[in-house]
């Protein structure tokens, strides 16, 4: 069942490139992670069956699918990235037989944290090593106000949560997060009361999104969420469709908008406005961009965007731009380091990613010819030097390969990533679309 749903793609553990003159083609990108995990959860714990499509085919969305069938739902794959889930609604989720694997995904620990933290069952969470590394004292405390009762690493995986009634809370979180929201939101379904969520600056809401799709209510205002309890998702009637992934198209958005003479169009792609900072930032740095939003899926706006290069300009992104491109901040980097530059500063959040994004980036930057500085909360990459290319290490870090990959496409001469097969995690067809782009 699972197996079915493993990623396929054989993925070396190095890739090497050499210079292109341009970018240029038409493709769609995998499903979007965040919203494949929600739908996945939701679908689990929903009374009836759930059937969606285009969901994102990496190793952490697999991890997801693994974790709700240990807890009992029903997974039949039904194609290529496609499932029909039997959730197992007021029954609730079973008591698994084996801990709960969540592999690399910080998304899937915590929101599945929440999910369950109102069942009466006893659940022990874990990750590989790196997950393992990641700071979960922020799900920790507001589940433990709500009533669960947590055991942590020093905070931090392996979780052993032993759920049960929850009360309502009215919850500051003191760094903006949306795995932490959602969590809180998640564990709100089952609490007795009504649960709030309070927020410093406006993060990705698909989880509100998700909601009203399986029958469930949720109100918004600002940076304040709210949600009742005692309710349970119902299956949607209609099959739910996961739009492209935005963290990927913005390799290609980012590609195109580095090198001159490219054109780039990306279509299927999810155009939440949470999501689209990256297209904010590469418009200052230089890009023409045209988007389109041409359906809805899920309460998610889909459409199309078209990326041409025009100039290399210098650019800041400060603190409250951040939540809205935390994940493209490597691939902005890497446009940046082929012209003009780009000061990052409010990111600090970077530092308990997969690696420590900040130090890898500057790091691999650097390894590439690259000026580049690390600060506290960010960094400074300066591109007004062609990059040379050379041997490069990704920190088993998906994002940075893709980076770097960037990178090496403006570079003088060949480039060589290690740690390659990290890119499974999000974008096992990575090579594959960065072939059909190059002519």
């Amino acid at each position: 069942m699972t197996a079915a749903f493993a990623v396929t793609v054989a993925l070396r553990r190095s890739l090497s490139l050499t210079p292109a003159s341009a970018v240029r083609g038409t493709l769609t990108v995998p499903g979007d992670k965040s919203i494949s995990h929600r739908y996945v959860m939701l679908g689990g714990a929903a009374s009836g069956t759930t059937a969606i499509t285009n969901l994102a085919p990496g190793a952490d969305v697999a991890s997801t699918v693994a974790c709700i069938a240990a807890l009992g739902a029903r997974i039949d794959p039904q194609g290529p990235n496609a499932l029909a889930i039997a959730g197992l609604g007021a029954a609730g989720f079973r008591q698994p037989g084996a801990p709960l694997d969540a592999g690399n995904s910080g998304t899937t620990l915590r929101l599945l944290s929440g999910l369950v933290a109102s069942q009466p069952i006893r659940v022990s969470l874990v990750g590989d090593e790196s997950l393992s590394r990641r700071p979960m004292q922020r799900i920790i405390d507001p589940l433990s106000a709500m009533g669960a009762r947590i055991t942590s690493a020093n905070g931090c995986s392996p979780l052993v949560i032993e759920g049960g009634a929850l009360q309502a809370i009215d919850w500051h979180v003191p760094v903006a997060s949306a795995q932490v929201k959602s969590a809180i939101l998640l564990a709100g379904l089952g609490a007795r009361g009504t649960t709030i969520v309070r927020e410093p600056l406006l993060t990705r809401d698909h989880t509100e999104r998700a909601f009203p799709a399986f029958g469930l209510r949720v109100r918004t205002e600002g940076t304040i969420s709210s949600v009742d309890g005692g309710q349970t998702p119902v299956a949607p009637a209609g099959t739910l469709a996961v739009p492209g992934d935005p963290s990927s198209a913005a390799v290609w958005a980012a590609a195109a908008a580095a090198l001159p003479g490219s054109r780039v169009r990306i279509e299927g792609v999810l155009l939440n406005p949470h999501r689209l900072g990256f297209l904010r930032a590469l418009e200052r740095m230089g890009a023409r961009i045209n988007s389109e939003i041409t359906g809805e899926t899920g309460g998610e706006p889909i459409g199309s965007l078209d990326i041409v290069h025009d100039d290399h300009l210098p650019t800041v992104i400060e603190a409250e731009e951040v939540p809205s491109l935390i994940d493209e901040l490597p691939v902005l980097a890497a446009r940046a380091a082929l012209g003009g530059a780009l000061e990052v500063s409010g990111a600090g959040e970077l530092r308990v990613k997969e690696s420590d994004r900040i130090t890898a980036l500057v790091t691999g930057l650097r390894q590439m010819g690259v000026p580049a500085d690390e600060r506290p909360d960010g960094f400074v990459v300066d591109g007004r030097v062609r990059p040379t290319g050379g041997e490069v290490d990704a920190a088993g870090d998906h994002r940075l390969v893709m980076a770097f990959a960037l990178v090496a496409l403006g570079a003088t001469g060949p480039t060589t990533i290690t740690g390659a097969h990290a890119v499974g995690v999000s974008y096992p067809s990575f090579e594959q679309d960065l072939a059909r782009l190059v002519p």
